[in-house]
């Protein structure tokens, strides 16, 4: 069966997750080993003992999603006779894809997105941004509505088009909170403010994203020889150049998951396995696509599920 690995983002953390993972694998404690000594914490206690608010830094929620996107791909295909035909990841989850495909060494890859972490934290005072999912309106009324609520001072869009009829909004918490009021007018079934003050992919990242461009300078990308569709272009690129200036876009510029998981079935992929702790692009995936397979590993039952379709 052809079939893509895809990579979750932000928000799929819980504290406890990968330990029943971590029983059976050593590769689990391994990585995080690997990845606490590189970050100068222990990452695997917050995973495991938090407390939440603690592991929803998102400078320590991005590599702790990383590693454990990573070990469970590497859990995965070790039981596989073929790799995936190609990769794709949600927002954070586009670097787990890199990883994974080659492109980028983890260890530096754990460096990398701790300080996109930061970079993101301090791009917005806390307060001042906001996000917020509207369901059940078309894409093009919620970029309208996005439009009609900007102007000099405060700003929000579409930043992330997961599925049909669910967009993430994001910006400032003042034209968010107009946004989502007209959106509720507009008939959308629920607008639902989310749990972050990082709005991501929103052009409040654009100063995050210009020290992002400086970082990559010294971040070896390699080129990829199994295709890895990225956020900002729902596109593969697989000269390293190509890779870094995505990986630039895709911080102020808005997450097309529907379009990547069109380029994905495009492709001719059969399934798509997401890779790491939760659902979530698994239940996104089933509404942009019923004519193929998703599956989710997260833990050892969902692994034998996963395995006994892909063989």
């Amino acid at each position: 069966m052809k079939f893509a690995c895809v990579f979750p983002g932000q928000g799929s953390q819980s504290v406890g997750m990968m330990a029943e993972l971590a029983e059976e694998y050593p590769v689990v404690n391994e990585l995080f080993d690997k990845a606490s000594e590189i970050l100068g914490y222990d990452l695997w206690k917050i995973v495991q003992e938090g407390p939440v608010e603690e592991l929803n830094k998102t400078e320590i929620t991005q590599p702790a999603l990383l590693v454990a996107s990573v070990a469970v791909y590497e859990i995965l295909t070790a039981h596989l006779s073929q790799p995936p035909a190609i990769y794709a990841g949600h927002s954070l989850g586009e670097y787990s894809a890199l990883v994974c495909a080659g492109s980028i060494e983890f260890d530096r890859a754990v460096e990398l997105v701790a300080e996109r972490g930061r970079l993101m934290q301090q791009a917005v005072p806390e307060g001042v941004g906001a996000m917020a999912a509207i369901l059940g309106l078309e894409d093009r009324v919620i970029t309208e509505i996005c439009e009609t609520c900007s102007d000099d001072n405060f700003a929000v869009q579409a930043v992330n088009f997961n599925s049909p009829g669910q967009v993430v909004i994001a910006g400032n918490v003042q034209a968010v909170e107009t946004a989502m009021a007209i959106a509720k007018e507009s008939g959308a079934k629920r607008a639902l403010k989310l749990p972050v003050s990082v709005p991501s992919h929103s052009r409040l990242m654009e100063g995050a994203a210009k020290q992002l461009s400086v970082y990559l300078k010294n971040v070896r990308v390699k080129k990829t020889e199994i295709k890895v569709v990225q956020n900002a272009s729902a596109k593969s690129h697989s000269k390293g150049a190509d890779i870094k200036k995505g990986l630039v876009k895709q911080l102020h510029n808005p997450v097309r998951w529907v379009d990547s998981m069109n380029k994905l079935t495009g492709e001719g992929v059969e399934a798509t396995v997401e890779c790491g702790p939760g659902k979530v692009l698994q239940g996104l995936n089933k509404r942009i696509n019923k004519d193929i397979s998703h599956f989710s590993v997260n833990d050892i039952a969902s692994l034998k599920a996963a395995l006994a379709e892909l063989g």
